[in-house]
């Protein structure tokens, strides 16, 4: 019997059995143990801020490497997003299941629609960078709990709108209030926005029967980017690989947190970890550090 590790909201648990299914249509007994993260406990805080006051990289996932860790659990289900780009010693990511879609979605109004000053929520730096270099009139304000929560905030009233990910939206099955859905050239998505990933002790179980290949492909040039600028979820910066055969495409953006600075590069290669490299190095050298602080 395998234990599975899952956050207790309701997207998380979504994602704790579909992998349960995953591993039932082959063969294998699981059970899941819901574990509170710190940034589950704490959601009056941004999640900058938020990072900045618990000096860790893993507000959504440490509690769950402790247990992996401690036994207590066999494998763990995170939202890829959420996982820092190093993993602690004596764990591993031991499969990534095929993507959802990877955008970011506007709920409430398109932006095209919504009026000079309107209140805008959302609780990522990404996020926020990027709308307000699109929109810099508007007033955006940090958004956090759980998407339930979150759509309730917006239903009473509180934000004209709010940004989240297509992926949660479609999987709890309310796509239907997607307003607009931005393409990467507007707003890049974050780090491994879309897929899953699956965290275990080194060496104790080979899931890879569950990965997607072209999806850790992309997901692999993203966070071989993203480690190159210090390994960090939280930081304004987005990527988002393609994969057609064996050819990878990257790209990604670095802005800094007014939305006035934004900057872009793209390649394209064969080999994940140099293209995401690669990549890093065409950002750098357009002053990203700096954009970044």
């Amino acid at each position: 019997m395998i234990t599975i590790g899952s956050r207790g909201s309701m997207l998380a648990l979504w994602q704790a059995n579909h992998i349960q299914a995953l591993l039932r249509e082959r063969g294998l007994d699981s059970r899941i143990e819901v574990i509170h993260t710190t940034g589950d406990k704490i959601t009056d805080v941004p999640l900058a801020k938020l990072g900045a006051q618990t000096s860790t990289k893993g507000l959504f996932t440490k509690e769950l490497e402790d247990a992996l860790l401690d036994g207590r659990i066999d494998i763990a289900v995170h939202s890829l997003k959420d996982m820092p780009t190093e993993l602690p010693n004596g764990l591993e990511l031991v499969a990534v299941p095929e993507r959802e879609d990877p955008y970011d979605a506007m709920i409430g109004s398109t932006l095209e629609d919504l009026p000079i000053g309107a209140r805008v929520g959302t609780s990522a730096l990404r996020r926020q960078a990027q709308l307000k270099a699109l929109r810099p009139d508007l007033d955006i304000q940090s958004i956090r709990g759980n998407l339930d929560t979150r759509l309730r905030k917006l239903d009473e009233g509180q934000f004209q709108a709010i940004l989240l990910a297509c992926a949660g939206l479609r999987r709890l099955g309310w796509a239907g209030r997607i307003a607009q859905r931005f393409e990467e050239s507007l707003i890049c998505p974050a780090v491994g926005q879309g897929a899953l990933a699956i965290e275990a002790r080194q060496g104790d179980y080979a899931l890879s029967i569950l990965t997607h290949e072209p999806t850790r492909l992309a997901v692999t040039a993203e966070r071989t980017c993203l480690r190159e600028f210090g390994g960090g979820c939280q930081i304004p910066m987005g990527a988002f690989a393609t994969v057609n055969g064996t050819n990878i495409k990257l790209q990604s953006v670095v802005a800094s947190a007014d939305g006035e600075r934004i900057i872009r590069f793209a390649a394209m290669g064969t080999d994940p970890v140099a293209l995401g490299k690669a990549v890093a190095d065409g950002l750098k050298a357009q002053g990203a550090r700096e954009v970044l602080g």
